[in-house]
């Protein structure tokens, strides 16, 4: 019988930049989404490594292996009725040969630390509505409370200069 594969969590460092960049590539491909492209890439990076980090970039891997397996995104908010930050998670993605090893539980009980440890009064993110496997993890596993009463709203870079020449109606 062999063991459980040992799971580390790293903070994204320069050396990892483009591994990093893979695995936002191959969560597109999941979330059947366009790519970043070679600019999209270069700012993940130096929104996530620059003088003024913008995002917080955790790798996962398993065992000794060179190469990291997955990755969170995470960004701080703040909740005005609470008076506290709330922790985002804007991705979480796992390889699909690593998937069901403790990886991506691994990464969600990370951003529930780092949130307790910095005072925040929850921890939020999305699921998309074909990923039942995820919503059942973050329901059934991890108590997570799916919020139907709140509807995401967004505006593309399009869309805010439609508004902001007047354009909108």
């Amino acid at each position: 019988m062999s063991a459980a594969p040992q799971v580390q969590l790293r903070p994204l460092a320069r050396e990892h930049a483009a591994v990093f960049c893979q695995l936002v590539i191959a969560l597109a491909d999941f979330e059947k989404l366009q790519p970043p492209d070679e600019a999209a890439q270069a700012r993940l990076v130096e929104d996530a490594l620059g003088a003024r980090p913008r995002i917080e970039v955790w790798l996962a891997f398993v065992n000794e292996d060179a190469e990291p397996c997955g990755y969170m995104i995470l960004v701080e908010t703040y909740s005005s009725f609470l008076a506290l930050p709330t922790l985002y998670l804007e991705d979480l993605f796992v390889l699909p040969e690593r998937r069901k090893g403790g990886v991506g539980g691994a990464l969600l009980k990370k951003v529930v630390s780092l949130a307790h440890e910095r005072g925040c009064g929850r921890v939020e993110w999305t699921a998309l509505d074909w990923n039942v496997n995820a919503q059942q993890v973050y329901e059934q596993r991890i108590g997570a409370k799916r919020m139907s009463e709140w509807l995401l709203y967004r505006m593309t870079r399009e869309d805010m200069q439609r508004l902001l020449d007047g354009e909108a109606s």
